[in-house]
């Protein structure tokens, strides 16, 4: 055979016998499959190691400044204001027992002065009459007077007595008169309006100013009734215990600065709230305008946020409500990085946080990532440098 012919025969033979040997090749040189099963991917979680502790027990409520007595400033006399005290003003200050306005005295002094004469003459008539009564008396024992004589003296002492007694009455009620020309503060407190000035006449009963109290002002805070629990209130007399009060903590914005006042829970309210199924605590401040300690004034009207110190617990730890599996239930990882289920005793829930009191020991490893998988003996993976949740 030429080799012009040979040639094309020869080419498909080599292709082939070079495929042959490629394939060989791969086979032999490729990676060995691994006969054991893959390592399994664990569940990475974030953790809390359990430091059981004292924990301070807190209520936080919101409510209003308000005073502890409201009055409303009433002339108990008819008659034209001669003097106005310079702190009756909207807004004025003003210390117990001031005057704070004075109505002219000259017609009531002029009554006492009649109430006064006629007790005198009262008092003439009373003495003549016991007088006259008692000679009566002595002539009728040695019978030179007749009953009727006797009686008739009677009936005028008796008569001079009542008018004895009318005119101190009369004496008594003139006096009164004359003191309440000069109207005195009732209490320490501030004005909230007035509507009254020199030469102005006013009546008998007319209202002339509002005033409040400031030797201390009360904040009602409404709590649900699961927070008296924590709370040293006594649930059934209103006024709460001297020693046993709790502390309050009011803060607010005011003069473009935080603030904070402390008080004290004076009383718990007698009623539940129909609508919202809360209980009003009353929390008092005392002197709350006080300028020697240099504070900002708890101003009445203001709106604060309270926080009740309420019972120190012993030995709880609190949680992120996430680490909870049920209502009484969570994971602990323990040392061979497995999950075990563990009932704890569950004291209190409160916005992302429970306080739990019993169940756990101290540094037992709580899981904190939820998973819906989860099951008793799973292995997981602490996530390695992850910060772990601390207690507050």
């Amino acid at each position: 055979m030429s080799k012009s012919r040979l040639i094309p025969v020869l080419i498909p033979l080599v292709v082939a016998g070079i495929g042959v040997l490629l394939f060989f090749a791969l086979t032999f040189s490729g990676p060995t499959l691994d006969p054991r099963p893959p390592e399994p991917v664990l569940p990475s979680v974030t953790s809390q190691v359990v430091a059981l502790a004292p924990f301070q027990v807190t209520a936080t409520a919101y409510g209003t400044v308000e005073p502890r007595s409201e009055t409303n400033l009433v002339s108990e006399v008819s008659g034209r204001v001669v003097s106005v005290s310079e702190q009756l003003v909207s807004g004025g200050f003003f210390a117990a027992g001031d005057v704070l306005f004075e109505v002219d005295p000259e017609d009531y002094q002029t009554r006492l002065e009649q109430a006064n004469a006629g007790l005198a003459r009262a008092a003439s008539e009373l003495a003549f009459a016991s007088k006259d009564y008692e000679r009566q008396l002595d002539l009728k024992s040695r019978q030179s007077v007749s009953q009727a004589l006797e009686d008739e003296a009677l009936r005028r002492l008796a008569a001079a007595r009542a008018n004895h007694r009318d005119a101190l009455a009369s004496k008594s009620a003139a006096a009164r008169d004359l003191a309440r020309t000069k109207i005195y503060a009732p209490y320490q407190g501030r004005v909230r309006s007035e509507n009254i000035d020199v030469g102005q006449y006013v009546n008998q009963g007319t209202t002339v100013a509002s005033l409040y109290a400031t030797d201390f002002v009360e904040v009602k805070l409404p709590v649900q009734d699961y927070e008296l629990a924590f709370l040293d209130v006594n649930l059934v007399q209103a006024n709460v215990a001297g020693e046993s009060r709790p502390e309050v903590r009011l803060r607010a914005e005011f003069a473009g600065q935080p603030q904070t006042w402390v008080g004290m829970i004076d009383r718990i309210e007698g009623e539940i709230d129909g609508m919202t199924r809360m209980v009003n605590l009353v929390a008092r401040v005392a002197e709350p305008y006080g300028s020697a300690s240099g504070k900002v004034p708890l101003a009445v009207g203001l709106f604060v946020e309270a926080e009740i110190l309420g019972r120190q617990l012993q030995e709880v730890v609190e949680l992120p409500r996430i680490a909870m599996v049920g209502p009484k239930t969570v994971f602990v990882i323990d040392n061979d990085q497995r999950l075990r289920r563990t009932e704890v005793e569950v004291l209190r829930k409160r916005g992302d946080s429970v306080l739990v009191g019993g169940g756990l020991a101290n540094g037992d490893r709580v899981c904190l990532t939820p998973m819906d998988d989860a099951v008793e003996g799973m292995r997981v993976r602490i996530e390695a440098g992850a910060m772990e949740f601390s207690q507050r």
